[in-house]
């Protein structure tokens, strides 16, 4: 692809004049500052320099900058997107428009259970306020992950393990600057003074909240999310299936309770690798080359008092209600288990690190030193049907795709009522010359094959964007065709992400 980089020192040299030197970032180790950090080579998305606005005002004039010099901006919350490119853009020379310096909560309203924030505001922040001066009458989701953008994570259609952890799906009402400099807000938003702004997905018209979701037609400066009120008590069942092939019935006892409404959230069959990796890196169980064996799976199973698959089941509400979902779901899944499963709970007044929250924290990206080395990872999260021997074919496929190229099995299953999001997470030592040859392969392969039985990745890293995107193949690729007609009617400059999702400007299509 082409590199961005020949406009870019003039742009920058503007944007110098506009908002000061100390937030335009234009040196070697700025570049190196927002490539991809766990990037075999990092130089293939390297921006040339970065910009850091503080208002909506400073936005609109630096794409309106951008259109005149025609460089190539890519917009980043707070470039926590580990796994899938981080604060990287796609195209090699692009500016990085970093908006982590809009920090601002604008509306926190505790009756209607909402929030309005800038794309810079953390989970960590956000959850701050939240306990702070609210009292956790507010409870928020979070990723595994935690310490990226609120907005920045909801717009990637980020998920959580809490009742309100479709992300994406909690947005409600946004604030966006189109590529050409100007404003609009979706939804009620629409109207000056509006009342009901964050309040409804209801509009007149078309509904736009989700066309600024994964794509490259505008930049986020305010986003409305839903929050949930915070329930009087919780309840929880730890789950676990002693072998692989556990993983239909596994999937096949939780999709039909969690489709009844019995189980609010989406649970995860998550391998035993994956809990192991929290606790220390590989040597701490098995110091050998090759790929950790089954004696040691075992003794790590044995140790940790783990099963294969692990799962959590939350409940959340009145104590009342919550006992009787908990004890039909009980009913329900006890015949899978040698012992009946007993429910720990959690009320009002005990400690709140105790309540299944969402709770910000970082305890994940401890995976990544797995390896040792310069450790990294790689997402690879495809999409199927709520079924058991669907989840257990997709489950064989891709570990013999991992054993193929020599890595250690790290998936899970995140059960919803009609779909399961099958989360991989390939981990890797980018000092290791046998894994930056296999890692990339091996995410070819993956999505190669997820799409031969009609399934697609729902986010990929910055590398597989336009090989995902080429899977989207029905009618000749007329999704791809309906994107870039409406990139080049918003973007006809093709300035703003070029490549992001796939979606490419005229002016690069050829």
């Amino acid at each position: 692809m082409p590199s961005a980089a020949p406009t870019a020192s003039l742009f920058l040299k503007e944007a110098t004049a506009l908002l000061g030197a100390d937030r335009v970032f234009a040196q070697e180790e700025d570049s190196a500052a927002y490539s991809d950090q766990m990037a075999f080579e990092p130089q293939a998305h390297a921006p040339s320099g970065a910009i850091a606005p503080q208002s909506v005002e400073e936005v609109q004039a630096l794409l309106r900058l951008a259109n005149r010099t025609g460089t190539p901006l890519w917009p980043i919350s707070r470039g926590k997107n580990l796994g899938y490119g981080g604060s990287a853009p796609v195209q090699a020379g692009a500016v990085i428009l970093d908006l982590s310096r809009m920090t601002r909560i604008l509306e926190i309203d505790i009756d209607r259970g909402y929030c309005v924030v800038e794309p810079g505001v953390s989970f960590y922040d956000l959850y701050d306020v939240l306990q702070s001066r609210h009292g956790h009458k507010l409870w928020m989701s979070a990723p595994g992950n935690a310490w990226g953008s609120v907005a920045g994570n909801a717009l990637e259609r980020g998920k959580g393990p809490q009742p309100y952890g479709d992300h994406g799906a909690q947005i409600c009402g946004l604030e966006v600057v189109l590529p050409d400099g100007s404003l609009i807000r979706t939804g009620t938003g629409a109207m000056a003074g509006s009342r009901t702004w964050n309040l409804t997905h209801d509009t007149y018209g078309p509904a736009w909240d989700q066309m600024f979701c994964q794509s490259n037609f505008g930049v986020v400066t305010k986003l409305g999310l839903w929050l949930m009120p915070a329930p009087e008590a919780t309840m929880t069942l730890d789950l676990q299936l002693p072998e692989a092939e556990d993983l239909k019935r596994g999937v096949d006892m939780l999709y039909p309770l969690r489709l009844r409404g019995l189980i609010d959230h989406d649970p995860a069959w998550v391998s035993y690798v994956g809990i192991a990796s929290y606790v220390g890196p590989r040597s701490t169980w098995f110091e050998g080359e090759g790929l950790l064996p089954d004696d040691k799976g075992r003794e790590i199973r044995q140790k940790l008092g783990i099963g294969w698959w692990n799962c959590q089941l939350n409940f959340y509400g009145h104590e009342k209600v919550i006992a009787a979902k908990c004890e039909a779901v009980i009913d329900a899944i006890a015949q899978h288990f040698p012992k009946r499963p007993v429910a720990s709970v959690w009320r009002q007044g005990d400690p709140f690190m105790q309540s299944k929250a969402g709770i910000p924290g970082t305890r994940d990206m401890a995976m990544i030193d797995w390896y040792g080395g310069r450790g990294g990872h790689m997402g690879f999260s495809p999409i199927l049907p709520a079924d058991g021997a669907a989840a257990l074919a997709q489950f064989e496929r891709t570990r013999a795709r991992f054993i193929e190229a020599g890595l250690d099995y790290y998936g899970a299953f995140s059960v919803g009522a009609r779909a399961v999001v099958n989360i991989n997470e390939i981990l890797y030592s980018r000092d290791d010359e046998r894994m930056a040859s296999a890692v990339p392969q091996l995410m070819h392969h993956l999505i190669a094959d997820a799409a031969a039985q009609g399934y697609c990745e729902y986010r990929t890293h910055i590398d597989y964007m336009d090989e995902v995107a080429g899977t989207l193949n029905f009618n000749e690729g007329a999704m791809g065709r309906l994107n870039g007609l409406l990139k080049d009617a918003l973007d006809p400059r093709g300035i703003l992400a070029p490549g992001k999702q796939g979606i490419w400007p005229a002016r690069y299509r050829s």
